[in-house]
């Protein structure tokens, strides 16, 4: 599974590396909203949580969907202005701006963006425009609460107005905490679109998609940017840009935008000393996989506590060598167990540390 930026023609002078200031507002509100996502993150939402206006934390609950669950491309709104060759604003206002110069059928889209998953990379029909979208967009509004009904009913009513309050409501959240964040990671930001960029005029595509995330690639093909998602997905760039934006308080997040008619953009968290190369999907599938088989258990709790032979496995589980064997050359593929010569005989063990990162590997692949 994975989403993929078909690049066919795509120059390296059309690839831009560059911070967001809305994006990051983005990834601020939702760190705030699902803490529990970001353990790194946890002394800076609690102590704003605890400082933040009451009435505030209101208008931020009304319109919460847009950042809980799905990362809404409202936050990336320079990928929707028309002929895709714009790059997000140097400050919020002008961002904010650029939000403002998106159709109404286009924010409504990206606002309502968790009502229309299954549809999201290709839509047919307007919500504005044909009442069973809208009817359908209100049902699955319904499933998130009341609160979140009301809001969809207002926003397809008058988006103008909506356009108006979410404006503000971004603007008294800058007042009120982002102020300070920006001025805190939008230089450490800066330094990483810095360094991707050098490493694309230097070393070229790939060196620099593989420095993004250990989740994003070149194919073969070299035509096409693969980033490893438990999702399917694909767009093109066409005519216009590839942008990538950095991000310092995204991580585990990596978000794509492959709606049809905007600019493809990764919003990738930035590198840190702390974080380890995410596992992917297929790996952690085939090492899901291989653990669901109760006699494939009973030997990792065999060897968890000490190498075996294959000899000594069969006889202890009382099954035959080359069963063992098949068992044993699963856990291996999936790269759970170590294997070592010593003399004439093989030893095979569980490779602990591996085992132990398969909870936070699961999360981070599922949240990424």
């Amino acid at each position: 599974m994975s989403v993929r930026i078909d690049i066919t023609g795509l120059t390296a002078e059309r690839i831009h590396v560059v911070p967001s200031p809305l994006a990051e507002l983005g990834m601020a509100l939702h760190a705030l909203s699902e803490p529990a996502h970001h353990p790194g993150l946890q002394g800076w939402t609690t102590s704003v949580s605890a400082r933040l206006d009451p009435c505030l934390a209101d208008r931020m609950c009304e319109a919460d969907f847009l950042w809980r669950t799905t990362f809404s491309d409202v936050f990336t709104p320079s990928a929707g202005i028309p002929g895709r060759r714009t790059l997000p604003g140097a400050t919020l206002t002008e961002e904010l701006d650029l939000l403002d110069k998106l159709s109404d059928e286009q924010f409504v889209d990206a606002a309502l963006e968790f009502t229309c998953q299954s549809e999201y990379a290709k839509r047919a029909v307007s919500r504005l425009d044909d009442p069973a979208a809208r009817e359908r967009a209100l049902d699955l509004a319904a499933a998130r609460g009341t609160h979140q009904v009301r809001f969809t009913r207002r926003l397809l009513d008058d988006p103008p107005a909506i356009r108006a309050w979410f404006r503000e409501l971004l603007q008294d959240c800058e007042e009120a905490f982002f102020s300070d964040v920006w001025g805190r990671v939008q230089h450490q930001l800066a330094a990483d679109a810095r360094h991707k960029t050098e490493l694309l005029r230097r070393k070229g595509v790939a060196d620099a998609l593989s420095a993004v995330s250990g989740s994003v690639s070149l194919d073969d093909s070299g035509r096409a940017v693969v980033v490893d998602k438990i999702s399917v997905g694909h767009t093109e760039t066409g005519t216009g840009d590839l942008i990538l934006t950095p991000t310092s308080l995204g991580w585990p997040h990596l978000w794509v935008l492959h709606r049809e008619g905007w600019a493809p953009m990764i919003t990738y968290p930035i590198s840190s000393p702390a974080l380890t190369a995410p596992t992917s999907v297929e790996q952690l599938t085939l090492r899901m996989s291989a653990l669901a088989h109760p006699v494939r258990m009973r030997l990792c709790r065999h060897l968890a506590r000490g190498s075996c032979t294959t000899s000594e496995l069969a006889d202890a589980h009382a099954m035959t060598a080359p069963e063992i064997s098949r068992h044993l050359s699963v856990l291996k593929k999936a790269g759970l167990i170590t294997t070592r010569r010593q003399g004439r005989y093989v030893q095979h063990q569980l490779d602990l540390s591996v085992v132990s990162r398969l909870g936070g590997d699961f999360i981070e692949g599922v949240l990424r």
